[in-house]
């Protein structure tokens, strides 16, 4: 059976980057000459994001970018799949790849100790050991490792909040293993953790995905799909599409039981924010839906996934 003809590229590389608005319009360009569609965000920290496209647009695409100061070694996290998962491209300028909010956090000097995904396992089956999941809730809700503490944070910027305010939980000298989706939350994550004053830190290389892509089933210490951010919503083992669906109006993931639910409408509300909006957010969501059903059936891009530039 033939590969899925799309490849999605999950990437990211802390590096110095002096003027990333400079590295951004010839970025865009070559990505929307080649078809690539998804979100690369640039900073004076380095590059984060994931892209889609044909195997030789993305390679293309990994050619450029590995052309950028400090980034000739940068590898993706690949998987497949059978359409594209992303409405648009969007390369951006950002203060943070990915936002901690902590001035003097390197990642660069002082991330914590690699795990590499076959051995993850042992490492996290320690009792002595602390297993986090540095993700945000909605993500958490869909899956995580047997063990892990959940810190039920909304936002990554959460994090450093939450982890003061139980410090002193973890004992003197704790023992801390951390993951995140592809690893790039775990950089900082544990550089913070480091700075403030936790020695042995350590977080699983490559992020769930890694995982997931060469653990067996059989062998998982992973319950439940990992969420991912393109229109998949969700892989499981062997980075296959998961079950999930996502609700166009919070984008949080949903399952058959959810869409099943009087309060899920397409487009429009879900169980999880029919009670956090105003019905006139949701009459802006029911008329925006219209539009795209409509757009689809006459074969129209709709004004949403116009190209940003």
């Amino acid at each position: 059976m033939p590969n899925p003809p799309i490849l999605v590229a999950a990437l990211y590389q802390f590096t110095r980057l002096d003027k990333p608005e400079e590295i951004r319009a010839p970025l865009f360009a070559l990505c929307d000459e080649q078809g690539v569609k998804g979100t690369l965000l640039l900073a004076r920290e380095g590059i984060n994001g994931t892209i889609a496209g044909t195997d030789q647009a993305i390679e293309a695409v990994l050619d450029h970018i590995r052309k950028l100061p400090g980034c000739s070694a940068i590898t993706a996290k690949y998987s497949r799949s059978a359409a594209m998962p992303f409405l648009r491209l969007k390369v951006r300028v950002k203060a943070e790849i990915v936002t901690l909010g902590v001035p003097g956090v390197d990642p660069v000097q002082d991330a914590g100790t690699y795990v590499d995904p076959q051995d993850w396992n042992a490492l996290i089956a320690d009792p002595d050991v602390i297993v986090i999941d540095t993700r945000n809730d909605y993500e958490v809700a869909i899956g995580q490792f047997d063990r892990a503490i959940d810190p039920q944070t909304a936002s990554f910027r959460d994090f450093p909040e939450w982890f003061r305010a139980r410090r002193d939980e973890f004992g003197t000298a704790p023992k801390v293993a951390m993951y995140c989706t592809g690893g790039i939350r775990c950089e900082k994550s544990t550089a913070f953790l480091k700075a403030e004053g936790v020695e042995q830190v350590y977080h699983l290389k490559g992020g769930i995905l890694s995982y997931l892509e060469h653990i067996p089933a059989e062998e998982s210490l992973w319950r439940g799909e990992c969420f991912v951010f393109d229109e998949r919503v969700s892989v499981g083992h062997g980075l296959r599409q998961g079950a999930l669906a996502l609700c166009r109006a919070c984008r949080n993931p949903i399952s058959e039981d959810d869409r099943a639910s009087d309060l899920f409408a397409d487009g429009i509300s879900c169980p999880a924010c029919f009670h956090e909006r105003t019905p006139q957010q949701r009459a802006g969501y029911a008329e925006r839906q219209r539009q795209a059903v409509l757009a689809r059936r006459t074969g129209r891009a709709h004004i949403g996934v116009k190209l940003e530039r």
